[in-house]
C-alpha cells in the first residue's frame, strides 16, 4: 500500500462524519438492444407508450431505434440504484409486445447493414442533429460498431471527503481543487483500467456474423455454428473488433489538467479532417433540399464522438457543450465507460460490481497519481488491451513503469489495497465491501471464474453459440422483470412520459419555420468558444 492511501485513511478514521464521506453519489447507464423471439434485431420503432426519447430523463435510445439506453437518477445507495435500474427494465416490458431485451454487449446476428435502423428523434432543430451526428458515425465507421452495448458507471464523491481531503492537504477547498484530484484519479484509473476487464470482461466470444460489420481483425477460434471466440479474452468487445477509434490516437489528449484536456478536445472539433472530408457534409438534392451525411467534417464531429473508457463530467447547461461546462464549474463526477454488460444479471450490472467499482475509483482517488506523459498513457492502454485479448492467460505479464510484471502479482498487490479500504467502508458493523473484495479475490486464483471465464465455460460445456445463450438468458430475463414496481410508481413513468411528448412538441413547434442551417451554424459557433467568451457573448 502506497503511504498516500495508508496516511488518508487513517486520518478518515479519525473524523465525527463517517456516514457522511461514505456517502458516494451513483448513477447507471445501461444499453441493450430490442430483439425479435428469434435473436435478430427488432425493425420496429421505439414503444410510443414509453414516451419520447429525445426528452424522457431515464428511457431513451442510443445510436439505433432498438437500442434502448435506461438511466438512473442520482443516489447514494446501492440497492435504491439496483431498485431504480430494475423498475425502468420492467416498466419498459410492458410494452414490447413479444420483444426481448438483448443480455449481451455484443450484438445479436446482425444480417444486412440495411437492418440497423439510426434512432430518430423527431424535428426539432435538436433532434434532426441528434440523428445527423449518428448518420456521421455510420458513414465514419459503419453502423456495426454503433450497436454493441455496455454499462456507464456514473460516480462522485461526496462533500465531506473533499473537506477532509483538501484540510489533509493543506489546502482550500474549491472547483479546482477537486477537479485536481478527480485528474488525479482518472491517471490512476487509467493506469489500471485493465483490471475492468479481467474481472468485469463479458464478451470473450461473438456471433460470426458481427465480423461482416467490422473492419478488425484477429485469431479467433471457432464453436458451434456460428460463433468465434479468443481462447483468453476477455472484452472483444473493447477490441479491434468492437468499439474502439484508432483514428482518435492522433489527438494525444492526455489527463493532466483540466485546462489542457478541455483545449485538446476542444481543438478536436474544429480541426478539419482529410479523410472525413471525402464522406461530404452536405449534397443539394435535384429538388434543392440539403442532403447531410454528418454534422461537419472535423476530426470529431462534436465533443461525445471521442471515445475514453473515463471521462470527466458536469451536467451541462441549454446550449452548453460538456467542455464548457467542465471550464465553468470544473469536473463534478466521472464517468466509467469500460464495462460490458453483465450477462448474468437481468439489469446488466450487480451490486458486487458496483461496489468493487467504488473500492477501485477511490484506490485511484487515494493514492498519488504523478502526471501521465502520452508515452506512458500508451503503455497503460496496450496493458488493457493485452487483458482484453488474453487476460485470462495465467502466464500474462503486463508493462508497470517498465518492467514486466506478471497479472496475478499485481492483481495481488491491488486487492491488497481493496482490502484496507473495504474495512474503513465497512466500519458501520456491516461487511458488505470485505465480502465483495473476498469474492473477487478467488477470480485472482482462478481466472476462469471471471465472468469472462463463466461465459466461455458455459458455451463450450453446452457446445453453445452465442446467439442461443443469448436468446435464453432474455427469455429467462423477460420472465423475472414481470414483477411490481420497487423503487417507481406507475405515476412517475406515466409523468415522464407525458412531459417528455409535451417538451418535444414544445420544440418542434417553437422551431417550426426556422433554418437547420442556422441552428448547426450557431452551435458550433458557440462551441469554439470558452465557457469565459461564450458568458460575453
Amino acid at each position: 500500500m502506497q503511504k498516500s492511501l495508508l496516511n488518508t485513511l487513517e486520518h478518515f478514521k479519525t473524523l465525527p462524519n463517517q456516514t457522511e464521506l461514505r456517502g458516494f453519489q451513483r448513477g447507471i447507464e445501461r444499453e441493450c438492444l430490442r430483439i425479435t423471439p428469434t435473436g435478430k434485431l427488432a425493425a420496429t420503432g421505439h414503444p410510443p407508450e414509453l414516451g419520447k426519447t429525445l426528452t424522457h430523463p431515464h428511457i431513451t435510445t442510443d445510436y439505433a431505434e432498438m437500442l434502448l439506453e435506461f438511466i438512473t437518477p442520482v443516489a447514494t445507495d446501492v440497492q435504491v440504484t439496483l431498485d431504480q435500474l430494475t423498475d425502468i427494465h420492467s416498466y419498459t416490458y410492458r410494452y414490447l409486445g413479444d420483444e426481448l431485451m438483448w443480455p449481451l454487449s455484443m450484438p445479436c446476428f446482425v444480417g444486412d447493414a440495411g437492418d440497423i435502423h439510426i434512432a430518430r428523434y423527431g424535428h426539432s432543430h435538436s433532434g434532426r442533429m441528434k440523428n445527423l451526428y449518428r448518420q456521421g458515425l455510420t458513414y465514419r465507421y459503419g453502423g456495426g460498431m454503433q450497436i454493441i452495448s455496455g454499462v456507464h458507471f456514473n460516480f462522485s464523491i461526496p462533500q465531506a471527503m473533499w473537506e477532509a481531503l483538501a484540510a489533509q492537504d493543506g489546502e482550500e477547498l474549491s472547483a479546482e481543487y477537486i477537479s485536481s484530484r478527480y485528474f488525479g484519479l482518472i491517471r490512476n484509473y487509467k493506469r489500471l483500467c485493465w483490471v475492468i476487464p479481467y474481472l468485469f470482461g463479458a464478451s470473450p466470444a461473438i456471433c460470426q456474423s458481427f465480423l461482416e460489420h467490422t473492419d478488425g481483425a484477429m485469431e479467433l477460434k471457432k464453436l458451434g455454428k456460428g460463433t468465434v471466440y479468443r481462447e483468453f479474452g476477455t472484452a472483444l468487445r473493447m477490441s479491434d473488433l468492437g468499439y474502439t477509434n484508432k483514428e482518435q490516437a492522433d489527438l494525444q489528449i492526455t489527463y493532466n489538467s483540466l485546462q489542457d484536456y478541455v483545449s485538446r478536445l476542444r481543438r478536436a472539433i474544429t480541426t478539419p479532417s482529410q479523410r472525413f472530408a471525402k464522406i461530404g457534409v452536405k449534397e443539394v438534392g435535384a429538388n434543392g433540399e440539403a442532403d447531410y451525411r454528418q454534422l461537419n467534417a472535423n476530426i470529431l464531429q462534436i465533443e461525445n464522438e471521442f471515445y475514453s473508457p473515463i471521462r470527466p463530467k458536469r451536467v451541462t447547461k441549454s446550449g452548453e457543450t460538456p467542455t464548457q461546462a467542465l471550464e465553468r464549474g470544473g469536473v463534478e463526477y466521472i464517468e466509467v465507460r469500460a464495462l460490458d454488460v453483465n450477462p448474468f444479471s437481468p439489469i446488466g450490472i450487480t451490486e458486487a460490481q458496483i461496489r468493487m467499482l467504488d473500492l477501485l475509483l477511490l484506490q485511484c482517488l487515494l493514492n498519488d497519481s504523478p502526471e501521465l506523459s502520452w508515452e506512458e498513457q500508451q503503455i497503460t492502454e496496450r496493458n488493457f488491451t493485452k487483458v482484453v485479448l488474453d487476460g485470462r492467460d495465467p502466464r500474462l505479464s503486463l508493462n508497470d513503469q517498465g518492467h514486466d510484471r506478471p497479472i496475478a502479482d499485481w492483481l495481488e498487490e491491488l486487492f491488497a489495497d481493496l482490502h484496507d479500504i473495504a474495512k474503513f467502508l465497512d466500519a458501520d458493523g456491516q461487511a458488505h465491501y470485505q465480502q465483495t473484495v473476498a469474492e473477487h479475490y478467488q477470480m485472482v486464483l482462478n481466472p476462469e471464474l471471471t465472468l469472462s471465464g463463466q461465459m466461455l465455460r458455459i458455451l463450450r460445456e453446452e457446445n453453445l453459440d452465442n446467439s442461443h445463450l443469448g436468446l435464453r438468458l432474455a427469455k429467462e430475463y423477460k420472465k423475472q422483470l414481470d414483477q411490481p414496481l420497487r423503487y417507481f410508481s406507475e405515476a412517475d413513468f406515466v409523468a415522464w412520459r407525458d412531459a417528455s411528448i409535451a417538451e418535444q412538441e414544445a420544440r418542434e413547434q417553437a422551431e417550426a419555420g426556422t433554418s437547420f442551417d442556422d441552428y448547426l451554424a450557431t452551435y458550433f459557433e458557440k462551441a469554439r468558444c470558452t465557457a469565459a467568451e461564450c458568458a460575453k457573448s
